[in-house]
């Protein structure tokens, strides 16, 4: 049995004042057994749960020196590819995420997945959705025209079928959609549609009817409009979402994870981008934030999701991008870190898992200097003092 002496301790919705924290630890991953109130006073250190970040995209450069974001993943075997992306998971988890959300992911990410799960290499939680494209859609617009080898793509309801079947068989859990066009693809304009009525039918049917949830990259009114039609169970920036589209995305229950920093540093010009990707970003971001504090107070259950490739966002500015929610949604430092933790959980379909400090719940958490449900600002990598996942000690050393 392992065990916390008084900490300050927030379990995901509630702050529990100085408690103990115990959890087992075996081949099916630790597990919290316990939580128990300890001896009055003012601990030092504080615990919250592990961090979950509902979008990224693990496959990008990690290493020293520039890499083009465009062309890295064109000239770079599939096998080197794998070792960039357990450096970006890595990093995650040294900086508090203990699960993480893949949402254009293959055969790599799969396999990544089940090798940090058989405990093969140490990594979070891997959840990986294959992406539907259709022919110069947005996900099949990160790859130059004159570039033969790319990803599969499907144009017409039956092959849209076909492509969410080929996920699920690779192991697939869940699948990601564009509604809308987007702003790092090329030659494109986030207002473009993406797939027609009928497509996006087939590929939110057969997803659900295999179990899989599907997630729908939208930035325009109309490419919101279409994801809420048609079902899908998020939305992926929702960034120029209406009054009244707000309204209907509370009452379905829906999450959006609003990836702020990413479009605040593309529109701002940073991280290399082109005219091209800063412009749509630009269009996009100076309408954004009172859209998104309008919608936030019609009850808009907006996640933790940063966009992070490891280019524009690192693997380990989640943190950053919680505060940032905060101050843009007018919350208190209790919801943001609920945005990050236990509605986070219930985005990715792990509420009864992940997400919060409770008996039965995994072993997921990060022990830090400062209260972050009070302050906010101390939710900082520079505060981190250890990080637990799966009952094992990543990262720091657990305070004696």
């Amino acid at each position: 049995m392992n065990r916390i002496n008084t900490v300050a301790l927030w379990d995901g919705d509630t702050d529990r004042g100085p408690s103990t924290l115990e959890w087992a630890t075996g081949p099916a991953g630790g597990v919290i057994t316990a939580v128990q109130s300890a001896a009055s006073g003012e601990p030092e250190y504080s615990v919250i749960p592990g961090l979950i970040d509902t979008h990224v995209h693990l496959i990008g450069h990690a290493g020293t020196g520039h890499a083009d974001f465009l062309s890295w993943p064109l000239t770079t075997r599939p096998e080197e590819q794998t070792l960039h992306g357990l450096a970006h998971a890595t990093a995650a988890l040294r900086a508090g995420v203990t699960t993480l959300r893949d949402l254009s992911a293959d055969d790599i990410q799969f396999s990544l997945r089940r090798a940090i799960d058989e405990g093969v290499v140490a990594g979070p939680r891997v959840l990986a959705h294959g992406m539907v494209s259709m022919t110069a859609g947005h996900g099949d617009l990160f790859t130059p025209a004159a570039v033969t080898q790319r990803k599969p793509v499907a144009d017409g309801p039956d092959e849209c079928r076909r492509l969410v079947r080929h996920w699920a068989r690779a192991g697939a859990d869940g699948i990601k959609i564009a509604t809308s066009g987007g702003v790092l693809s090329v030659g494109d304009k986030s207002a473009w549609r993406n797939y027609t009525a009928a497509e996006i039918d087939a590929i939110v049917d057969e997803a659900h009817a295999l179990g899989m949830p599907v997630a729908a990259h939208a930035h325009t009114e109309a490419g919101i409009d279409a994801a809420l039609e048609h079902g899908v169970d998020s939305i992926e920036h929702g960034t120029l979402i209406s009054p009244a589209q707000a309204v209907r995305v509370a009452a379905a229950g829906m999450t959006v994870a609003p990836t702020l920093l990413i479009n605040d540093r593309i529109a701002a010009g940073r991280a290399g981008v082109s005219g091209e990707q800063a412009e749509k970003a630009l269009d996009l971001v100076h309408r954004r934030d009172a859209l998104f504090r309008a919608a936030a107070d019609a009850g808009v259950d907006f996640v933790l999701g940063t966009d992070a490739n490891g280019h524009h966002v690192q693997f380990g500015d989640q943190m950053e991008e919680v505060r940032l929610m905060a101050s843009t949604f007018g919350w208190s430092p209790s919801r943001a870190l609920e945005s990050a933790t236990t509605r986070a959980a219930r985005a990715i379909g792990r509420e009864t898992q992940l997400g919060r400090l409770l008996p039965g719940f995994a072993a997921d958490f990060v022990v830090l200097r400062g209260r972050p449900w009070l302050d906010i600002a101390a939710l900082d990598t520079a505060n981190i003092v250890a990080v637990v996942s799966r009952g094992e000690v990543v990262a720091g050393a657990l305070p004696s």
